[in-house]
């Protein structure tokens, strides 16, 4: 039973973001739960919407020392240094259904990485050209694969049953690109005109070998495994998305020839910041035809190649969308005043329910105190009865959840 207003008193109600927020409260704009998830000092930053984080009842997170949010090094939350590990940024696990949170790793060095295997019960994680594996039960680390001296990648996914990960390696012409300009609007549009070449690869987790399955001169990108079908991978044509046709497939072990999951089909047009169905039979993309006038959630069945997609409003736009568990829903981050929508009232985060060629959309959390440097990231929980996010509207990043289900009526 909902609550009227008239009846809160002893409710928390908040307007979400304004001043320093309690461990549980329901945003006044909403009617919506929220809590803190992760109770400890610091910085605490979710994975990234693609990048499922949870294994064995646990949530897989990077926690470090605070940072404030106008630092440059947490802008999006990361907290990687080019030299050791100043910020204590360090692996962690949250137990979803006692709260307790675990330190998993301890390293000097700064770390990348967020990759979880259900199969393997690892997150595994890189540190310069090492590659290395922690069990989330009991911390216990192990080293995976050392990169050769003229091959050094980067990991970024591992395949549904747990055998190979993937992910790409970059000229040192881009590398030095990349260190000379950190900044996303720096180093963008430098990188991909620069056209330099990019392979794809797998490591063997069991064998160790390294199998370089695909080369292009383009930026290829967004590396991730079908969370079904294990030789099947995702990657992306990087760069100002008006001028590629971004969303690619590839068998690993048959080593075909990439598919292309959505053709542009109108000048200006783009689709991107895709990722699987979690039953594999999907890839849903942000489409917008064309840029920044008319906006949707489009997907491609893999089996067939059909296309369909759901029209959104302006403000419902977000920078990134996901999917529930059950595949029943959709959800979305919203976006702040200067991003591509442009959206004027658009920082909520929003569910969204497929009516037949649109989305109802419900507002969850007020974001307007997000300054959307730090891009929420959603993902729900095992149970679809929460989504969690990042935020850094109390002035450092920090993981939170909202409950689906509205507590109050406004």
């Amino acid at each position: 039973m909902l609550i009227p207003f008239s009846q809160l008193f002893a409710q928390k109600v908040f307007v979400t973001g304004k001043g320093k927020m309690p461990n549980e409260w329901i945003d006044s704009s909403t009617g919506h739960l929220i809590k803190r998830l992760i109770n400890r000092p610091g910085n605490n930053r979710s994975f990234y919407f693609h990048n499922n984080p949870f294994v064995d009842g646990k949530m897989i997170f990077y926690g470090s020392d605070f940072l404030d949010k106008n630092s440059l090094s947490s802008a999006d939350g990361y907290v990687f240094h080019f030299k050791g590990n100043p910020y204590n940024n360090q692996l962690y696990s949250y137990n979803l259904s006692s709260g307790k949170t675990t330190q998993l790793t301890h390293k000097e060095n700064s770390m990348s990485g967020e990759i979880v295997s259900r199969v393997n019960h690892e997150a595994y994680f890189q540190i310069k050209d090492s590659v290395f594996g922690v069990n989330v039960n009991t911390a216990k680390t192990r080293l995976i694969f050392v990169f050769p001296a003229d091959f050094k990648g980067n990991i970024t996914t591992v395949n549904a049953d747990g055998t190979l990960l993937a992910g790409a390696y970059s000229t040192p012409i881009e590398k030095v690109i990349a260190k000379k300009y950190p900044q996303k609007h720096d180093y963008f549009n430098r990188i991909f005109e620069s056209k330099q070449p990019r392979t794809l690869f797998t490591i063997n987790i069991i064998s160790k070998k390294l199998n370089k399955i695909f080369t292009d001169s383009a930026w290829l990108n967004h590396v991730q495994f079908s969370p079904i079908d294990p030789h099947l991978l995702m990657f992306c044509h990087e760069g100002p998305w008006e001028k590629v046709d971004r969303i690619w497939t590839m068998d690993v072990v048959k080593k075909n020839k990439p598919r292309l999951i959505h053709k542009r089909s109108m000048n200006m047009e783009i689709a991107g910041h895709e990722w699987f169905s979690p039953d594999g039979k999907y890839i849903w993309y942000d489409l917008q035809l064309p840029r920044g006038k008319n906006f949707y959630v489009g997907g491609t069945e893999l089996a067939t190649g059909k296309e369909i997609k759901y029209h959104l409003l302006r403000n419902e736009w977000s920078v990134h969308y996901t999917t529930s568990w059950d595949e029943s829903v959709f959800a979305g981050d919203g976006g702040g005043p200067n991003s591509v929508a442009k959206s004027p009232n658009g920082q909520w985060i929003y569910l969204f329910n497929p009516e037949g060629d649109h989305f109802r959309s419900e507002k969850l959390v007020d974001m307007k105190y997000d300054d959307y440097k730090l891009e929420p990231n959603l993902h729900f929980s095992p149970d679809n009865k929460w989504l969690i996010f990042r935020a850094n509207f109390e002035g450092h990043t920090d993981i939170y959840e909202v409950r689906i289900k509205k507590s109050l009526e406004n």
